[in-house]
């Protein structure tokens, strides 16, 4: 062993699991989602076939997965996000009853209060009150949960980037991952395709169409209805952990009114920022970033202080692990096992 890999045992830094390959093209895949792997070689400096079975393989192992889910707009729907304490001893049963919750999209568990952190989907506020919130408090396991509405998601998980690529490559991408827009509305046979695209975001035309029933020219113009319309946000997602990020930290923060919008495009920038989001409630503006190591929260919090001056940091937690992110289920070492538990009805 090395000196170098002995002093990355000894300290804890994060392994990477993924090859500088493997890394390149799940950042092309971030930027431009649905690329042609004949596109992508070009830029890449690949062959599209060695593009497509290193995809596969990751998508295999659970290492890397891609997938299309609403924006997440409060303008358009209820975005909540749910702190849930539990009967001592009863978490896993408790994770295990909300993971079967659809409209619970992504379920985090803390390493302090709260247990779980869980982001969740509802068509309204009516939806969300009587509906989902109660479900969640019902749950087994669960004693007590406390929410806060997003009122402005600033930034999510789908623009976050690996930074693997140069800037002519990521410019390359961008420029290939540029939809045609689509202003009216989308008849209602295009929504058969949300579910398919929810479960893999690559699905190709082809794939639809056999599974519809479709002629494949009925599934292409349907599809670039879908994606021209804005209704999805498409992402490839990647294992935390083995990408060399096993540390997510949340911070419940307080803003001074009228610079939410400021904040968030001062540290809209960072590498490592997963979600920037304004909320209602005693804090109202919510951080979180995927780090290498626990050291680096600290690091993080003067960076942010420093970006957002007057910014009041209320709460910080680091999670253990994510069970399920959104729609995804996860193993413990953050690979996805491709179990899907969505809500199809959210996007009817």
């Amino acid at each position: 062993m090395s000196p170098s890999e002995q002093r990355s045992v000894s300290f804890g830094a994060p392994v990477v699991q993924l090859s500088e390959e493997d890394l390149a093209l799940l950042h092309a895949l971030q930027i431009a989602p649905r690329v042609p792997w004949l596109e992508a070689a070009e830029i890449l400096g690949a062959h599209p076939a060695t593009l497509a079975r290193r995809w596969e393989r990751l998508r295999q192992t659970g290492l890397a997965w891609s997938t299309a889910h609403l924006r997440g707009d409060p303008a358009e729907m209820v975005v909540a996000f749910v702190d849930v304490e539990c009967d001592p001893g009863q978490r896993e049963e408790a994770v295990a009853a909300l993971a079967a919750i659809p409209e619970a999209q992504t379920i985090d568990v803390a390493t302090s209060h709260p247990d779980l952190s869980l982001t969740v989907f509802a068509r309204s506020l009516v939806d969300c009150a009587e509906r989902v919130l109660p479900q969640i408090a019902a749950a087994p396991g669960v004693n007590r949960i406390q929410s806060e509405l997003c009122t402005r998601l600033h930034s999510g998980g789908h623009s976050w980037r690996l930074a693997a690529l140069d800037r002519a490559q990521i410019a390359a991408f961008a420029e290939l991952g540029r939809i045609e827009p689509f202003t009216g509305s989308l008849p209602a046979a295009c929504f058969d395709l949300l579910p398919l695209l929810v479960r893999n975001g690559r699905a190709s035309a082809a794939e639809m169409s056999r599974e519809l029933g479709r002629s494949p020219a009925t599934i292409h113009r349907q599809l670039a209805k879908v994606l021209g319309s804005g209704l999805l946000s498409f992402r490839c997602e990647v294992a935390q952990g083995p990408a060399g990020y096993p540390v997510a930290c949340k911070w419940l923060a307080k803003v001074p009114p009228g610079q939410h919008a400021q904040a968030a495009a001062a540290i809209g920038g960072l590498r490592n920022v997963r979600l920037v989001a304004s909320t209602t409630g005693q804090t109202n503006f919510t951080i979180m970033m995927w780090l290498r190591t626990v050291a680096d929260v600290m690091t993080a919090e003067l960076t942010i202080q420093e970006r957002i001056p007057g910014i009041e940091l209320v709460q910080s937690t680091v999670m253990l692990r994510a069970v399920k992110r959104v729609g995804f289920m996860l193993r413990a070492d953050g690979t996805t096992t491709g179990e899907v538990v969505a809500s199809p009805a959210l996007i009817d």
